[in-house]
């Protein structure tokens, strides 16, 4: 799946990488600049955390050219004026013309590296409105953002994967060559799809990915299964013995359907009782 999300980013998408300290989801992010560039998409990454040269290495030479790098690193919030965007212009009218600016025809795809430095400094509410915009403004055609998920409080974190239509969260795994990424997929038709997966980044930001294997679970036999008792543990008793059953099935009922079409409690009421009470209509016929 993830290779999917990676080779045909849908129009409208909102992709969120997941990493925290213990592992980096930086190399997977410019795994996505680097096939948004090789489809010829036109690329516009906000960088707050990393300069140019480290986002840029290892990309393919004969596309790099055509990145739009919008410097907010080492200066994102605009302190030393060093940074031609700033953690403050992150709003829907400065991205929409920064991006108006290049006089591309098509729709881009918008980087943000990270979107964490950028929640930091925003409120929430705010934050998640400019996301919303920047999806239906139509000058995006794709938003890829990288969230440090261990850096926030978990409600936070929740609100943003709810906006994004694919998340992937990137763990370590025990094989030092590769990490884990558990991909989660929301479809437009609300189906949501997961898969993990093992996947590796080379030096020239190329994918490797391979399926997880399962782990072996303790599951119990069938049989073992099958003669579960759910009532063993209870404190009093639901089933009855032979002699029990014969004295309910003799018990009569209280209430019978008469041929009337009325009922007539056995040991309430007697037969003349009956009688008298049809006769003096307290029984509709």
């Amino acid at each position: 799946m993830l290779l999917d999300v990676l080779q045909g980013a849908e129009a409208g998408g909102f992709i969120l990488i997941q990493d925290t300290a213990k592992c980096t989801g930086r190399g997977l992010l410019k795994c996505f600049i680097n096939a948004a560039l090789k489809r010829g998409e036109d690329v516009h990454v906000l960088g707050f955390e990393s300069p140019e040269t480290e986002v840029c290495a290892g990309l393919d030479r004969s596309c790099v050219q055509k990145l739009n790098f919008h410097k907010g690193f080492p200066d994102p919030l605009g302190w030393t004026c060093r940074s031609s965007f700033t953690v403050e212009r992150f709003a829907t009218q400065h991205i929409t013309q920064l991006i108006k600016d290049t006089q591309q025809a098509k729709a881009s795809v918008l980087v943000v590296d990270s979107l964490s430095l950028v929640l930091r400094h925003h409120d929430t509410l705010v934050f998640c409105q400019t996301l919303q915009e920047l999806r239906k403004g139509g000058v995006i055609k794709t938003i890829i953002g990288l969230l440090h998920s261990d850096l926030h409080q978990q409600g936070v974190v929740g609100i943003v994967c709810y906006l994004a239509s694919t998340v992937i969260s990137v763990t370590t795994a025990n094989d030092e060559r590769h990490s884990v990424a558990k991909t989660t997929r929301r479809t437009k038709s609300g189906k949501v799809m997961q898969e993990e997966e093992y996947f590796s980044v080379s030096e020239d930001a190329t994918l490797s990915v391979q399926a997880k294997p399962r782990q072996p679970g303790h599951v119990q036999k069938g049989q073992d299964v099958s003669e579960a008792d759910p009532a063993s543990n209870l404190t009093f008793n639901l089933r009855l013995s032979e002699e029990e059953r014969k004295a309910k099935e003799k018990v009569a009922l209280p209430f019978v359907f008469s041929q009337e079409n009325l009922f007539f409690p056995l040991q309430k009421i007697s037969s003349s009782e009956a009688d008298s009470w049809l006769r003096e209509d307290h029984v509709r016929t």
